[in-house]
């Protein structure tokens, strides 16, 4: 008879999952109020596209702007056509993913606040155009409109972040943060964009409000992947995470390079191009995190970022080192420091030679420290597929495989039935078989 083995894990219950899905009339109410709110964002967004895209008198223009413009070859009619095309091109992107949500999961309302969230950003606080300052110049009258849309904007960014992905609180005392995000939200955006009520106000008093709503949103998140997300929710953080990362990365990069360099179209190019491309990286995020899109490919994304990033920044560093290191040697023994075509090859060739082993001691590192599981999981499967060639005690068998199962895959419960052939079946297949062969052992594990 078959003697099930078990070994009991210890497990913790699964936290309650908020119900996100809407049906019936609060479906059909959440998609009207969607349409509501967007659509007039859309027209102030047009209006805007509109209005920057008129020419500027000479005068308005500074002559900083007018050398850049003129040292990439731009008029100032140039420049005002070739910036409204790429504001359309990137807000495109924005209100493609917005949309694409709407459609695909507007059944559920954290995807359409998501959605909301992409869809108001081009006439948000954080827009590539300035919208809200230029139309209001423009037009006084669209001062209210356009103070409630960045108002809407600025507030659903801050409440999506606080929910996502669970849809509620962690820890429910966020709800003060909340209500914080909201008060900022209106006093960054009434009366007007241009002027609010906190424009005047010293930066002792803003810095400790934002420090505290962004420490807050940043440890609700923390407290969310580590105590409430299931495995799925998890993957999602880590994509919208990852593409936050990134996009802030690359801006902290740009807006350290851009004061070193002296040329104009640098800052052109850092200015008007650079900036608003890499912000994409944050609806493409969302979109594919809210659509649960090949979610389990982030991790491998994340750890091939972080293992060439760093390889490229060690490098790229030895690189200039040697270049420099060997260029003064070599000014020193032949007595001149001009550039040698041998130090070149010499350190190419170096760094050549050091790619691949440098790229496995890193990739070691890494996966010694984020991922440790997986790094300890690997080893644990190795070490038992090498004691497995020589082990011939079921019994220790038996204890070795379900300590490996429970290191690496750490389930609730495990359990091994091993199932011995019945004796008249044995003796049967014994008959039948031609001399010099032996019936397969049935084990089920």
């Amino acid at each position: 008879m078959s003697q099930p083995v078990s070994t009991p894990a210890a497990t913790q219950p699964l936290p309650a999952i908020a119900e996100t899905r809407l049906h019936g009339r609060r479906l059909i109410l959440a998609r009207a109020g969607w349409l509501v709110l967007v659509i007039p964002s859309i027209a102030l967004f047009i209006s805007s596209l509109i209005v920057s895209s008129q020419p500027l008198p000479s005068g308005a223009i500074p002559a900083q702007a007018q050398q850049m413009f003129s040292s990439v070859g731009l008029s100032v009619s140039g420049f005002n056509t070739l910036n409204t095309l790429f504001n359309v091109l990137t807000s495109a992107i924005w209100y493609g993913v917005g949309f694409f949500l709407f459609w695909r999961r507007s059944d559920d309302w954290l995807a359409l606040l998501a959605a909301l969230v992409l869809v108001l950003f081009n006439v948000g606080p954080f827009s590539n155009n300035n919208a809200p300052s230029v139309l209001a110049l423009a037009y006084p009258a669209l001062t209210l409109p356009l103070s409630l849309v960045s108002f809407l904007a600025y507030s659903s960014l801050g409440v999506f972040l606080l929910l996502f992905p669970s849809g509620r609180l962690a820890p429910r005392w966020m709800g003060l943060i909340v209500l914080l995000f909201l008060i900022q939200s209106f006093l960054g955006n009434f009366p007007s964009p241009s002027s609010p009520f906190d424009a005047n106000w010293p930066g002792w008093v803003q810095l400790p409000g934002t420090l505290v709503l962004y420490g807050a949103l940043i440890y609700s998140q923390i407290y969310r992947y580590r105590r409430v997300s299931t495995p799925t929710q998890r993957q999602q953080t880590k994509w919208v995470v990852f593409g936050v990362a990134v996009a802030i990365t690359v801006i902290i990069v740009l807006l350290t390079i851009t004061p070193l360099s002296t040329s104009p179209f640098v800052e052109f190019l850092v200015t008007f191009i650079l900036w608003p491309a890499t912000l994409l990286l944050i609806p493409l995020s969302i979109g594919f995190s809210i659509l649960r899109y090949r979610l389990y490919d982030i991790d491998l994304l994340i750890n091939r970022a972080l293992v060439y990033g760093s390889l490229t920044a060690l490098l790229g560093a030895l690189y200039a080192g040697l270049i420099i290191g060997l260029e003064s040697l070599a000014g020193l023994v032949g007595g001149t420091a001009a550039q040698n075509p041998l130090v070149l090859v010499i350190s190419t060739l170096a760094i050549a030679a050091l790619f691949q082993p440098a790229r496995r001691r890193l990739q070691a590192f890494i996966d010694r420290r984020f991922y440790r599981q997986k790094y300890d999981a690997e080893k644990a499967l190795a070490a038992f597929s090498a004691t497995l060639r020589q082990e011939v005690d079921l019994e220790e068998l038996r204890a070795r495989l379900l300590a490996v199962v429970q290191e690496t895959i750490q389930p609730a419960h495990v359990s091994l039935w091993l199932r011995q052939p019945e004796r008249h079946l044995t003796e049967q297949t014994h008959r039948l078989e031609p001399r010099g062969t032996s019936a397969d052992k049935n084990d089920e594990c």
